[in-house]
């Protein structure tokens, strides 16, 4: 599908012509991708795009159709760099041995189905459900923590003080991680993202490579320590054993650990922070979604539908196919908006609307659909649901903090607020404050 020359973007969003303008990294899409997302919906759901070289995906059923059909589109480049990495790069990474060879997300191999039952055993409902204790015991943790400096101040940034660090916390104690502290394993994991799916310049790409080699280096020392806890992840992962019964070798467990520890804290600390922010923006809700039964995870899918942290998945075609009229080619680079697909009128009635209530919200695509399904999810959801539910108890009387520039992650497949300021009218008044002891 060929577009013409650029055309102006409309205050209503870009023209057909002015996709040819679109920057996946640019501060306009990363800040309002919407317009830009319907465009690609209605007039070139299938497009190729010359700054990455990536075929955009963006129609809800095309997006399903390849996530559900793994032999023409494989998940071979999940994980690979955006940003070619440079010769200095490499050089610290090959030092480390840094090595990702398939395991999870980018895993087609007759391997994954056992590597994804050994992860989703960690994650399944019935674990969850009998973690959401320790959910709620480090959200008030962080809460209380944050209500001081609230209380001292009169404002407090909701994202580095509760929603980055609340995941990393959980996950940590589910999978039994010791031996280093939460805000090293976000700087690892943060960096991770960003190498791997940015596009940082050459000199950030140098300073992020050391912390994400440090990273690997600390898993693998992990993975062969042999001393792993009993029934923990890693130990699971020790026992496990391949189709042909030889057992698991160190560098696809650690492949399968670094996906999971990035996805279970990075990830889900991005939604958390878009649910706060979404909830305290919404007239009434934050009043009501403390004590509202339902109303906590409602919110949570559609945030997940219409803003989800993982925008974007990528995949290639393994041969040449047809996908909403275009004709790919073997080899081609797929990039599915999961983001766009939530916002489908084909699938969801008043799409840009936030309706909780909304019947068929379950059938956004933003933890994908098949063999590859998010094994982490249920955990997301509940975290989500159960941050966003406290921090509503705890800090009853907030309201967002004063307009300003609100920094983003923008990352090629990552999306999220960076601060959630929140700041209190005046002392809080006996009935707020006996909230907070409770």
């Amino acid at each position: 599908m060929t577009l013409s020359a650029p055309e102006t973007i409309s205050p209503d969003g870009a023209s057909h012509q002015a996709l040819d303008l679109l920057d996946l990294f640019g501060d306009g899409f990363v800040r309002d991708p919407y317009p830009w997302l319907d465009t690609l919906r209605a007039e070139a759901p299938v497009h190729h795009d010359p700054r990455t070289g990536l075929w955009l995906v963006s129609r809800h059923e095309d997006i399903r159709r390849v996530l559900l059909d793994p032999g023409v589109f494989h998940p071979d480049n999940a994980q690979h760099a955006v940003t070619p990495l440079p010769v200095g790069v490499l050089r610290v990474l090959a030092r480390a041995g840094f090595n990702l060879p398939p395991a999870l997300a980018n895993n087609g191999t007759a391997s994954h189905p056992g590597l994804r039952r050994v992860v989703t055993r960690f994650f399944d409902a019935r674990r969850v459900a009998a973690a959401v204790p320790v959910i709620e015991r480090i959200a008030d943790e962080l809460l209380a923590a944050a209500w001081e400096r609230f209380d001292a101040s009169g404002e407090v940034d909701l994202f580095t003080s509760f929603a980055q660090v609340l995941p990393c916390r959980v996950l940590m104690e589910l999978l039994g991680i010791d031996g280093v502290s939460p805000a090293t394993l976000i700087r690892w994991s943060d960096a991770s993202l960003e190498l791997f799916w940015g596009r940082p310049t050459a000199e950030r790409q140098l300073e992020l490579a050391p912390l994400v080699a440090e990273f690997h280096q600390w898993l693998t020392r992990t993975v062969r320590a042999g001393a792993a806890r009993p029934g923990s992840f890693v130990a699971a992962l020790a026992e496990h054993r391949l189709p042909g019964g030889e057992p698991l070798d160190v560098r696809t467990a650690v492949g399968a650990c670094f996906f999971v520890f990035v996805a279970g804290q990075s990830t889900t600390g991005q939604l958390i922070a878009t649910v706060l922010r979404r909830a305290l923006a919404e007239d009434g809700l934050w009043s009501r979604v403390a004590d509202e039964p339902g109303l906590a995870e409602g919110w949570v899918e559609e945030v997940l539908r219409r803003e989800p942290p993982v925008t974007t998945w990528r995949r290639v075609a393994a041969r040449p196919a047809e996908l909403g009229g275009v004709e790919l080619p073997e080899g081609a680079q797929l990039l599915l908006m999961l983001m766009g697909s939530g916002s489908d009128p084909e699938v969801f009635d008043a799409p840009e609307r936030m309706c909780p209530q909304r019947a068929n919200v379950r059938r956004h695509l933003a933890f994908g659909v098949g063999r590859h399904l998010c094994p982490g999810a249920t955990l997301a959801r509940t975290e989500a649901a159960v941050a966003l539910r406290q921090a509503a108890r705890r800090l009853p009387r907030v309201r967002p903090a004063a307009a300003e520039d609100v920094p983003m992650l923008g990352l090629l497949s990552f999306r999220a607020p960076l601060r959630v300021a929140v700041e209190r009218p005046g002392q809080p008044d006996a009935e707020a404050q006996g909230a907070q002891e409770t």
